[in-house]
């Protein structure tokens, strides 16, 4: 599917390495943004998170990617949304945005490449977005501890089996885990993923397990609640429910 199409806005993906999963939207739209937040997407690729961050009311969202393929799709996204002058795509590594950056933000988001020392497919985009190379974890926190604001916070997505390596590297640098859910498919899997929120202050630590199905092609409740406002399917079966 070369477009993905959401209730306010559409997400072209013809190009780029990693097309739009359940996983990913699911942390985007339970992404903890305020009115008026400023927002850094790292590695935004199609810039869908951007988008979310937008609707969720950010005012100003960065969007910084380094494949040319996945920045021009982000652009046009961008440019096709009800949210044009709040977002911006850059064309660069988030190692040398930082090293040029006038301004900290409130909230940085970033579903990374996270794959280490793991089997390659021909796909050349798709293994920057899903492998390390490019940004190692130490990079990623060391620059988010730089462009962070005081109070912001720090939202990341990765697998479950790397939540401890990344927690002590973000402890290094002054980041405390403070809020962790898994996401798994259905009741019996098991989690693959985590959504991970960090502070610069040592709060108290909450952990959730979230089941992102109640059956085939089912969203459970509280999955639910968080999609809702974002999947056109919601928008459609509203619609039916009017009509009856």
């Amino acid at each position: 599917m070369s477009t993905f199409r959401f209730q306010q806005f559409s997400v072209v993906q013809k190009n780029s390495g990693m097309k739009i999963c359940t996983d990913a939207v699911l942390f985007g739209a339970m992404a903890a943004i305020k009115s008026g937040d400023v927002v850094l997407d790292i590695g935004a690729g199609t810039g869908v998170l951007s988008l979310m961050a937008a609707q969720l009311g950010a005012t100003q969202i960065t969007a910084v990617e380094l494949t040319q393929e996945a920045y021009q799709e982000a652009s046009v996204n961008f440019a096709n949304s009800p949210w044009s002058k709040q977002l911006e795509a850059v064309h660069q590594d988030i190692q040398s945005f930082a090293i040029t950056a006038t301004r900290n933000y409130d909230l940085i988001i970033s579903n990374p490449p996270f794959f280490e020392n793991h089997s390659r497919t021909s796909d050349v985009l798709r293994n920057t977005a899903r492998h390390t190379d490019q940004l190692p974890f130490s990079d990623l926190m060391s620059i988010a501890e730089q462009l962070l604001s005081p109070q912001g916070l720090f939202y990341l997505l990765i697998p479950v089996y790397a939540v401890a390596k990344v927690s002590a590297q973000a402890l290094s640098v002054g980041f405390y885990l403070i809020h962790q859910i898994d996401f798994r498919g259905f009741k019996h899997n098991v989690a693959k993923v985590s959504a991970l929120t960090f502070s610069r202050s040592a709060t108290k630590y909450t952990a959730r397990l979230l089941t992102i199905y109640a059956s085939q092609g089912i969203y459970s409740q509280e999955s639910e609640v968080y999609l809702s406002e974002f999947l056109l399917r919601f928008s459609e079966q509203s619609e039916i429910k009017k009509g009856n």
